[in-house]
């Protein structure tokens, strides 16, 4: 399906949608108690600057590791809340939330880049930042550094001290086969509603997807939802139900951080049926229609619920820790105690 070309149309569908989906701009969601705009202004004043820095060499010589710093960001949050859980390696208790199944495709350089800007961070301010704050700032450099907007991103998260159990990380993590009615309800449980939840999916405005992803969709059956051309190409990437080929999330413009995506689900080329089926769901059609005509809408609300949901079960505080590395709790490591668990955090709520 392709968009009229009837200015006056458009204005009455993006009015419309807009009384529909709430989804006109908004400020900021309130501050979990804790967080703080400007929490290293005083302990790492530089911090911003050199992931940043950092950030744009890894982009410039793999503009595809944004997409992975960013599906990281919302994987840490969606178990368990955004305290870098998913950044931990497995011990003794038993497998870490990476080798649950919706994990094993987050890409092993994200977390190899989370650490090294750890060690960055750390080697410049001592060991204050969290690497949960670093996952949630790298995720907005992510966003910003491939095209999108750029926003503050509300500091102090502290550092879990346990992972999540595999059972849990299946049961947060919705499957890309999900339809949108289960999308809405695992959303809700987290206070997340139909326009956060359509907004955050841009997301996958840039990245890849794997063919057992979205195989059930072209085999043995082709989903009617799907354009035939789009159907087509894809089969020539996944040939069989057994192919383990990638592809891009958005075929419009793949690494760039745009609307295009939800232009992508108004003509049937949502890659996902957790994507396209928020075409094809009453709930949540007027919300894409939305986003695809107005990029600028769609910014503002991606910022508003990546904020919202970059506040998720936190820890802050005296709860959690300072993690020497990412990948390891203090305990089972070298340092036992954070740097920062008997000083006043820079805080000014």
């Amino acid at each position: 399906m392709a968009f009229s070309s009837s200015s006056s149309l458009i204005y009455v569908l993006l009015i419309s949608s807009l009384v529909l989906c709430s989804c006109e701009y908004q400020d900021s969601p309130p501050l979990v108690k804790g967080l703080s705009w400007t929490f290293y202004k005083t302990k790492c004043p530089k911090l911003e600057s050199i992931v940043r820095k950092h950030l744009r060499k890894v982009f410039h010589e793999d503009i595809g590791q944004a997409a992975g710093l960013l599906r990281l960001h919302f994987h840490d949050c969606f178990v368990q809340g955004c305290d870098g859980s998913v950044l931990l390696d497995g011990s003794a208790s038993g497998p870490s939330e990476k080798d649950a199944p919706p994990n094993l495709s987050l890409r092993a350089e994200a977390f190899e880049i989370i650490n090294d800007l750890r060690e960055l961070v750390h080697n410049e301010c001592g060991r204050v930042v969290s690497c949960a704050d670093l996952t949630a700032i790298a995720a907005r450099d992510s966003v910003h550094l491939s095209g999108g907007p750029d926003y503050d991103v509300p500091l102090g998260r502290r550092d879990g001290l346990t992972f999540a159990t595999r059972d849990a990380t299946v049961a947060n993590l919705p499957a890309p086969t999900s339809n949108a009615s289960v999308l809405i309800t695992s959303l809700a449980t987290k206070n997340l509603d139909a326009t956060d939840l359509v907004a955050l999916s841009g997301g996958h405005t840039i990245g890849i997807g794997h063919c057992a992803s979205f195989i059930e969709r072209l085999y043995p059956t082709q989903d009617p939802t799907m354009d035939e051309t789009f159907a087509e190409d894809l089969k020539e990437t996944c040939p069989t139900e057994n192919s383990n080929s990638t592809t891009v999330l958005d075929t419009r413009t793949p690494n760039k951080f745009d609307n295009k995506y939800y232009v992508d689900l108004v003509n049937r080329q949502g890659l996902f049926t957790s994507d396209q089926d928020l075409y094809t769901d009453g709930r949540t059609r007027p919300i894409v229609e939305s986003f695809a005509n107005n990029q600028k809408l769609f910014f503002e609300n991606f910022v508003y619920s990546m904020v919202k949901m970059g506040q998720l079960s936190l820890l802050t505080g005296k709860h959690g820790e300072v993690r020497a590395n990412c990948s390891v709790r203090n305990s089972d490591g070298p340092y036992i105690s954070s740097v920062v668990d008997d000083d006043e955090a820079d805080s000014e709520l």
